[in-house]
C-alpha cells in the first residue's frame, strides 16, 4: 500500500546517491563544465528533492512504527537502513541515469546487472523485500570465477559457502538440499564452478519474480522520465 510505495520509492533513490560515489571524480570535472544557469537551476531542484524526501522519509518512520502487518525486527530494519541513507545523501551530489539508460534496463536482466546504477538500484529494492541475499551470492559467484589464484579460490569458496549455503548462514540463499550437498563436496578442491548450478537458480529467481517487479516499481517509472532540466536542455 501507501507505505510499501513509500519505502520502495526512497530505497531506490537513496541506493542511486550511494552508486555514484564509485563516479565522483568524472562528475565533479563534468560539472565545472556547466553553465551558471544549469548549476543554479540543479541546485533550486536539488533543494526542493532533499525538502521532499525529508518529508516522506518522516511519514514513513513514523508510520512504519505503528504498522501491525510488519513484524518488530523487520521495521527496525527499515528504520535503520534509512537513516542510514538519508545521512549519506547529504554528501552525495545530485546526479540520475539518463531516461534512455534507465528503458535499457527494461530490454533484458544482463542490461540491469552490467549497469552501476541499475545494480545499486536494484540491490535496495532486493533489501526492501527481505531477500538482498540473492544479488549478494550472484556478485559473490561472479567475483569468485575471476579469481585466479588457486589459495584464493579455495579460501573464497569456502567464505561464500559459509555466508550463503551452509545451514542457517547468516545470508543462506534458497537453494535445494542436493544442490547444497554438490556444493559441499566440490569447495574441497575448489574449482570455478564450485557455484554454478546454485548462481544459475539465484539468476533464474531473480529474473523471473524480482526483477519484474522491480521495472513496475514507482521509482524505476520515474527514472524513465525526463528530468526539468534535461528538458531545458532539449529545448535549447
Amino acid at each position: 500500500g501507501r507505505r510499501r510505495s513509500v519505502s520502495e520509492a526512497i530505497a531506490m533513490q537513496s541506493a542511486l546517491f550511494l552508486a555514484l560515489q564509485h563516479d565522483g571524480g568524472r562528475m565533479e570535472r563534468g560539472s565545472r563544465r556547466r553553465s551558471e544557469a544549469e548549476e543554479a537551476e540543479k541546485g533550486r531542484m536539488k533543494r526542493t528533492i532533499i525538502k521532499d524526501w525529508k518529508t516522506r522519509l518522516s511519514y514513513f518512520l513514523q508510520n512504519s512504527s505503528s504498522s501491525t502487518k510488519m513484524k518488530s525486527k523487520k521495521v527496525g530494519k527499515h528504520r535503520n537502513y534509512f537513516r542510514q541513507q538519508w545521512i549519506l545523501m547529504f554528501s552525495i551530489s545530485l546526479c540520475r541515469p539518463s531516461p534512455e539508460e534507465a528503458q535499457l534496463w527494461s530490454e533484458a536482466f544482463d542490461e540491469l546487472l552490467a549497469n552501476k546504477y541499475g545494480l545499486a538500484a536494484f540491490r535496495a529494492f532486493l533489501k526492501s523485500e527481505f531477500c538482498e541475499e540473492n544479488i549478494e551470492f550472484w556478485l559473490a559467484c561472479e567475483d569468485f570465477k575471476k579469481t585466479k589464484s588457486p589459495q584464493k579460490l579455495t579460501s573464497k569458496a569456502k567464505k561464500i559457502y559459509n555466508d550463503f549455503i551452509e545451514k542457517e548462514a547468516p545470508k543462506e540463499i534458497n537453494i535445494d538440499f542436493q544442490t547444497k550437498n554438490m556444493i559441499a563436496q566440490n569447495i574441497q578442491e575448489a574449482t570455478h564452478t564450485c557455484f554454478s548450478a546454485a548462481q544459475k537458480r539465484v539468476y533464474s529467481l531473480m529474473e523471473n519474480n524480482s526483477y519484474p517487479r522491480f521495472l513496475e516499481s514507482e521509482f524505476y517509472q520515474e527514472l524513465c522520465k525526463t528530468t526539468p532540466i534535461a528538458r531545458a536542455a532539449q529545448g535549447t
